[in-house]
């Protein structure tokens, strides 16, 4: 089951509860937040279990952060021709929220971990048992058991009542519903992770455990889904955002990528964040190519479609990240292009 953001209402960089993304691989399970415990276990001197109340003791923390699931913009990487389709559509798996929760290396902490584990396998209370293997040291970064969500408890379709976030990492590494963290020394391999969430190379190699989700920006006014109504004043404006870090610089074209203008970006500037962009634009009528490039603080930048194309081979559709070009034709119909 999926739903969409509606990217082309939103205006910020919250995107309500309500309207969140949502990707269930095995369906909203049913919980009773009394009976549900999380476990912590595996390579550990001291193996623990937590129930929702236990973990309310802890010291929350938390942010604005994005999450993207790993096969947003899917259509874009996968199909050879564009396809005909609404904004939210084709980037509508990303969503921005405040998350509040505990630390898990507090968790990790209690279970005294031998030193020799480089690996944490979260695994889900859903229907499918949904399982990913996490680098340990990414759990004692700024991993969090999730809470809270844009000031209320998480909902069911979130992960209700805890849900494992690990901010700028694709969205099915940010287990919901979690109930179990084993501590061991090498990855898992489930099938999510080595079916769905692997990339294979032009060789036919396969690159796995691809987690961080890449520099990225879309035009979401205009878009496609909307139309211009009368040559004139916009104001062009969008989304841009970074599992690396905070976005520095976005800029945009309206020539197809032959010139590019710096546009301005709206603070505050949150790391592994939605961050808003615009710039003033005056429409002559004439047909136009709008793009839009946004660069993190790490220099990470946005490749061209043909780029990134170049870099998996053909059919691959995670992680596409290639700057979007949106053509506006003389009537001011809004279509997507390569």
């Amino acid at each position: 089951m999926v739903t969409f953001s509606p990217l082309g209402n939103q205006r910020g960089i919250i995107t309500p509860s309500g309207l969140h993304f949502g990707v269930h691989h095995s369906g909203i399970p049913d919980i009773d937040p009394e009976m549900h415990e999380l476990y912590i276990h595996g390579m550990t001197a001291n193996p623990v279990r937590f129930t929702l109340r236990d973990l309310e003791r802890y010291p929350l923390t938390g942010g604005i952060h994005f999450i993207e699931c790993g096969g947003n913009s899917f259509m874009q990487g996968y199909f050879k021709e564009p396809q005909e389709t609404s904004l939210d559509w084709l980037y509508g798996l990303v969503s921005g929220s405040e998350r509040i929760g505990v630390p898990v290396k507090l968790l990790l902490q209690e279970a005294d971990i031998d030193p020799k584990a480089k690996w944490v396998i979260a695994e889900g209370a859903d229907g499918g048992t949904m399982a990913r293997s996490i680098p340990l040291k990414k759990l004692m970064d700024d991993a969090i058991i999730a809470l809270y969500q844009n000031g209320e408890r998480l909902r069911p379709s979130q992960g209700y009542p805890i849900r494992l976030f690990l901010p700028g990492w694709e969205g099915n590494t940010s287990i919901k519903w979690l109930r179990r963290l084993e501590v061991t020394d090498r990855p898992a391999f489930t099938s999510e992770e080595s079916r769905h969430y692997s990339e294979t190379l032009p060789d036919g190699s396969i690159e796995g455990f691809s987690m961080y989700m890449h520099v990225k920006s879309v035009i979401t006014h205009p878009s496609a889904g909307q139309v211009m109504p009368d040559k004139g004043y916009y104001q062009i404006s969008g989304l841009a955002w970074s599992g690396l870090g905070k976005i520095t610089s976005v800029e945009v074209s309206d020539n197809g990528g032959e010139t590019w203008v710096p546009a301005d970006i709206s603070g505050p500037i949150h790391d592994k964040s939605l961050t808003q962009f615009s710039i003033p634009w005056r429409w002559d009528g004439r047909p136009v190519r709008l793009q839009s490039r946004a660069t993190d603080e790490f220099g990470n930048t946005e490749p061209t479609h043909a780029e990134w194309k170049s870099r998996y081979f053909e059919g691959t559709r995670n992680h596409y990240n290639a700057i979007q070009t949106w053509n506006i034709d003389a009537q001011g119909g809004i279509s997507n292009v390569f």
